[in-house]
């Protein structure tokens, strides 16, 4: 049976930290939090629209933005589909039905309750653009992962060569994502084909299937954390991401699901929540090797195990982590594949390509109006509150309040405690993604290759308040329908 929790609406600042206000004060304190929501979603939306006009203006004047419709790789095409009503009917029966069913569902049901409700919202998006056009031939064009599959028939002798095939100008240069991303990105789909699975359909069905899991993850994650009411109320905002309309179908979505159980399995054993939490840190360090050879940006998740460790308290699991971290490095540099020479001369290939005609004026803050469509105005106003929290749970955290409970300590919380403690997590997410904006190596197509750090923002509509929940659920939803029925996106 769940129990309802004290809000911190007694104090000055809302957070739970301040000074005690008068209990006559507190609906005046909720309305001000309120507005300031809105504000902040407001603000969500002048980013966008300045993104726009600024875009349309420099792409039309000399066309160094290479977008066609900025700030999002788009080009206007209105249009319906056989997953029109599939994505309506799903969207309006998680802003109905969401935010009650997760709220009683039994927990073991939820995460993969969020992962199958998920699943249908990305594949419905991606049928808005027909099964052909969206879906199957989506991982087959010439910038994809399935137009090599051919040249890795002896794949120790290709991971050998593979460096020599960055550059453009060398001999059969590998397509553009191919070539931008670390081998293991082009093994999944070299070994789905092996096993018989081969093809576009097979390709996307496994990246939204498995991509799809991600909200699942992230589920575990913040109840480990955070505890299982603030799980509950961000499950709605996890299925209904924004995102999905680049999740599907792309490979991004799939590096996100693999990064995010990673940070999942570490979190389980960092607060031993499984019966062998050896085993599971192990298998967070698999997959984190594992994702640092999908792309070469998820490095930057270390910020958000980094976080991880410090709300638990605990180095304990770390060296478990890190042994299991090292396995697939390992393996990659025994079979001959330099993954610090490969980084250095993709620069050079982004230099020689779109990165370097892209101006970084510009696409330093429009890669954040990217990130506003992607993760949602709820996302937004939910980062409002983390920023609020977050002073009081540092405070928290140094004085060994904000550590994450153990299975069954967690009623015996504060509410403001559990709600800094997921703050924190998404603050570490926000700053891999600002770091990854100022290296200058993400100017534009960011909502896509930034999933795996803007799912990590969605928990944070959590913080919202129960009343206008379904309003923001909506704010989430109709923009992620308008774009995948006004644009034609992604590669």
């Amino acid at each position: 049976m769940m129990t309802e929790d004290v809000l911190p609406a007694d104090t000055a600042d809302g957070t739970g930290h301040g000074p005690p206000v008068p209990p006559g004060r507190t609906d005046d304190r909720a309305r001000r939090a309120g507005r300031a929501d809105l504000i902040a979603a407001a603000c969500g939306v002048l980013l966008v629209t300045a993104a726009v006009l600024v875009g349309h203006a420099v792409q039309s004047r000399d066309g160094s933005l290479r977008a066609q419709w900025p700030p999002l790789l788009a080009s206007w095409d209105p249009h319906a589909g056989p997953g029109t009503l599939a994505a309506l009917i799903t969207a309006a029966g998680v802003v109905a039905y969401g935010p009650r069913l997760a709220a009683r569902l039994p927990w073991r049901g939820l995460p993969a309750a969020a992962w199958a409700a998920s699943t249908a919202w990305v594949f419905s998006l991606a049928s808005i653009d027909g099964w052909h056009r969206g879906v199957e031939k989506r991982l087959t064009t010439k910038h994809e992962y399935l137009r090599v599959i051919d040249r890795f028939e002896d794949i120790p002798a290709t991971l050998r060569d593979f460096t020599n095939h960055i550059v453009i100008g060398e001999p059969g240069n590998w397509p553009a994502h191919v070539a931008g991303h670390p081998p293991g990105a082009t093994l999944t789909f070299v070994w789905l084909d092996r096993v018989g699975l081969g093809g576009g359909a097979w390709a996307a069905v496994f990246c939204v299937v498995v991509g799809s899991s991600a909200a699942a993850a992230a589920l575990v994650t913040v109840r480990a954390l955070a505890g299982e009411r603030l799980a509950r109320r961000a499950a709605p905002f996890l299925v209904l991401a924004p995102a999905a309309v680049w999740a599907g179908v792309s490979a991004d979505g799939y590096f996100t699901a693999v990064a995010a159980w990673s940070v999942a399995l570490f979190a389980l054993a960092a607060t031993r929540r499984v019966g062998r939490p050896a085993v599971a840190a192990l298998g967070g360090g698999l997959l984190f090797g594992w994702t640092c050879y999908l792309s070469y940006g998820l490095g930057l998740m270390a910020a958000v195990l980094l976080a991880v460790s410090l709300l638990a308290r605990t180095a304990r699991p770390v060296p478990v982590f890190l042994l299991g971290a090292l396995v697939v490095p390992v393996a990659f540099t025994l079979a001959g594949f330099n993954w610090w020479t490969a980084y250095h001369l993709l620069v050079e290939r982004y230099y020689q390509g779109a990165g370097g005609i892209r101006p970084y004026g510009y696409w330093v803050w429009a890669n954040l109006a990217c990130a506003v469509l992607a993760a949602g105005l709820a996302a937004v106003a939910g980062l409002r509150r983390s920023l609020v929290a977050a002073p009081g749970a540092v405070r928290d955290l140094r004085g060994g309040r904000a550590a994450a409970p153990r299975a069954g300590e967690e009623r015996r919380t504060p509410a403001a405690v559990r709600e800094g403690r997921l703050a924190l997590l998404v603050l570490a997410a926000l700053a891999a993604l600002l770091a990854a904006d100022l290296s200058g190596m993400s100017k534009a197509e960011t909502e896509r290759i930034w999933q795996p750090f803007l799912l990590w923002l969605l928990p944070a509509a959590a913080l919202l308040p129960r009343r206008g929940v379904r309003w923001w659920l909506a704010a989430s939803a109709i923009p992620a329908l308008l774009v995948n029925h006004l644009l034609w996106t992604g590669w």
